[in-house]
């Protein structure tokens, strides 16, 4: 038997490899609800230190698979971009190449300083991050499940994502 975690997984198994379906077995992916569950707003905005009125979140590797540059080329195009700090969580700085990119581009753009680059911060900080966020954002150009905007549901913070891959089998427009 194979594990995957959505039913797109275990279509692709099928179609690319000549597996039959029924030996692969779907369990989709949860989360430690104890963990990640909302936290004040204000009071997680404050543990971070941010002033801005919106927040926009990424969580995740740097590569540029995630599509990162397409949310930090959108930070200027928002309706109040002064006002709106987007935070980059993951990835090495200063030793991370797909990192030092983006933050040229976001100097480039003239929004450096309105976007964080975190580094990896401990998983059992995230609620506070996910918490203090407006909105998750994973611009992804393929996810096989998207761990990260199930973990900001959870915080009960709206997710923004890329209609790929896993994200699309338990994101619903609207809900």
């Amino acid at each position: 038997a194979i594990v995957v975690t959505t039913a797109q997984e275990q279509e692709d198994l099928s179609r690319l490899y000549g597996i039959a379906r029924s030996k692969v077995h779907v369990i989709p992916a949860g989360v430690d609800l104890e963990l990640f569950r909302p936290v004040d707003k204000k009071e997680a905005r404050q543990a971070l230190g941010l002033r801005e009125d919106k927040v926009i979140l990424y969580v995740g590797r740097i590569e540029p698979l995630k599509g990162l540059d397409v949310l930090v080329g959108a930070l200027p195009l928002l309706e109040d971009p002064e006002n709106t700090r987007l935070i980059v969580v993951g990835g090495k700085p200063g030793q991370d190449a797909e990192l030092k990119r983006l933050k040229s581009f976001a100097d480039e753009l003239g929004i450096g300083g309105k976007v964080t680059f975190t580094g990896a911060v401990e998983q059992d900080r995230l609620p506070v991050y996910y918490s203090a966020a407006d909105a998750f954002v994973l611009p992804s150009y393929y996810e096989s499940f998207g761990l990260v905007a199930l973990e900001a549901m959870a915080c009960g913070t709206p997710v923004v994502v890329s209609r790929v891959g896993g994200l699309k089998t338990f994101i619903k427009n609207g809900e």
